[in-house]
């Protein structure tokens, strides 16, 4: 998860008194606005739950109202305390930070909790129409979804919830994953001021060798079938026109067990492909089209009219990442604003650094506005490595602990009882000990900075670099192995 408080707003309350609020972006969205003394009462709640050496410094309270550089330096403080705890799973797992962040979604759309009906979509385009509650968060409605498709619990969380969005040319494109801080139905709602999305049930998981768990269950290979056929359908695996035969026949027999073990034998199988964009490897401006999957980044690079290159980056010899947002500088004074905000639209970029050789790194940047999802996909491809190393198992429903009852502060000060909110992570000791054996040697994720920076064109020197993401899978039990 990338967090960022890009800037603040001031807004007034019912009886025209000023206030500021903090404009929280989660995956490059915005998410919510929330003042410092509910941020402050967070942290509270925080720190009865959690021993002081988790917990980053936060800004302390002050008397009289602040300067703008004081607001500022609040405001940094307050990035980096958030994009701190988000990065600890003890933290960013709990029913406090769920609760919060929803709670604050919820107040910012200004959507009181009311009984809807919300639309999620399956690959094939097929549409699965389940009655929840609007403030519902992401693994509930996964769960009703699961529930109405007969999908067994074995299996749930094998899959996850998407927003994709419409593209102009017709396409559609992923924009990220749902997370279980958010309300599905709230999200699309926002999303869609901005352009026609829809939710999407899809696989969650990167390692192939997954697929054999779900091929025997019908519903399950299901899913898994319309996905592979609309990847194939789309380009996005390789293909050639005697397979596409042979898919074809297995197709007419309604073979899909044999439909699915003969794509597994293709190229790009599993793979997320993102939009053309372009690297500075190996020459600067090179046209790229980059796939994620299999422990990878794949690179198709385009280096002349009619030639192409490609190649792999392995996921265990990336040693950490890092994303920088490039905010056009403004003319003639001109403040950001919802007016000009399409105008200077910022831009973003991943920046990996690979061991190219022995005893040699290299830094590898990719110019794309889905930068965010390729962080999001070499994470999730570094916490499955991790999660196989340790002997651990997807979660199933009935691992979640169970739902507490919150209270959160309102903007005007009062309390708000949340509804209760889940735990995103799994009650087994057994595995909580394996990941913590599986981690011993590495730094913790509570001890890294921040994996989102942001800078404006004028000021991009190579000797002003963002902080990054720390690879585990690299510098732990894992990456040693693999080089």
């Amino acid at each position: 998860m990338h967090f960022s408080i890009p800037d603040t707003q001031t807004l007034t309350d019912e009886s025209g008194s000023a206030f500021t609020v903090f404009n929280i972006h989660v995956n490059g969205v915005f998410h919510c606005a929330v003042r410092y003394r509910q941020l402050y009462d967070f942290q509270e709640q925080l720190k009865k739950e959690f021993t002081a050496p988790v917990l980053p410094p936060f800004p302390p309270k002050k008397l009289l109202s602040l300067t703008p550089v004081q607001l500022e330096e609040r405001r940094s403080m307050i990035e980096k305390f958030v994009q701190i705890i988000s990065q600890n799973p003890q933290i960013a797992n709990s029913n406090i930070f769920n609760g919060f962040f929803l709670s604050a979604q919820q107040e910012t759309q200004q959507e009181d909790p009311e009984k809807v009906n919300l639309d999620v979509f399956l690959m094939n385009g097929r549409k699965v129409t389940v009655s929840i509650l609007s403030t519902d968060q992401t693994d509930d409605v996964l769960e009703s979804v699961a529930s109405q498709i007969e999908l067994s619990d074995d299996f749930v969380y094998y899959f996850g919830l998407y927003l994709v969005k419409k593209e102009d040319d017709g396409d559609n494109s992923i924009v990220r994953k749902l997370q279980d801080f958010e309300s599905p139905f709230i999200s699309l709602k926002a999303a869609t001021k901005n352009g026609v999305h829809r939710i999407v049930l899809r696989k969650s998981y990167w390692d192939p060798s997954y697929d054999d768990d779900l091929i025997e269950d019908r519903t399950a290979m299901n899913l898994l079938y319309v996905q592979v056929v609309s990847d194939i359908e789309r380009g996005w695996v390789v293909v050639s026109k005697e397979q596409h035969k042979q898919l074809a026949v297995l197709q007419q027999r309604g073979s899909k067990k044999e439909y699915l073990r003969l794509a597994r034998t293709f190229k790009f199988y599993g793979f997320i492909q993102f939009k053309p964009c372009t690297t500075d490897y190996p020459d600067p401006d090179n046209r790229v089209v980059v796939s994620a999957g299999n422990r990878e980044l794949n690179f198709r690079i385009q280096v002349s009219s009619d030639q192409v290159k490609e190649g792999s980056f392995k996921v265990t010899r990336m040693r950490c990442w890092r994303i920088t947002t490039i905010l056009p500088e403004l003319t003639n004074g001109e403040e950001r604003n919802s007016t000009n905000e399409k105008t200077y639209k910022p831009s973003l970029e991943i920046a990996f650094e690979y061991l190219i050789a022995k005893d040699t790194l290299k830094w590898i940047t990719i110019f794309s506005d889905q930068a965010i999802l390729v962080s999001m996909c070499l994470q999730g491809m570094v916490d499955e490595l991790i999660m196989k190393k340790a002997g651990r198992r997807i979660k199933k429903p009935q691992d979640r602990s169970k739902a507490v009852q919150r209270n959160f502060l309102k903007r005007d000060g009062s309390n708000k009882m949340n509804r209760q909110v889940s735990d995103g992570s799994a009650e087994n000791d057994e595995n909580i000990t394996a990941v913590q054996k599986a981690k011993g040697s590495v730094k913790k994720i509570s001890d890294k900075l921040s994996s989102v920076s942001v800078k404006t064109s004028s000021k991009t020197s190579k000797n002003d670099l963002p902080e990054y993401t720390e690879n585990e899978a690299f510098s732990g039990a894992i990456g040693d192995d693999d080089l």
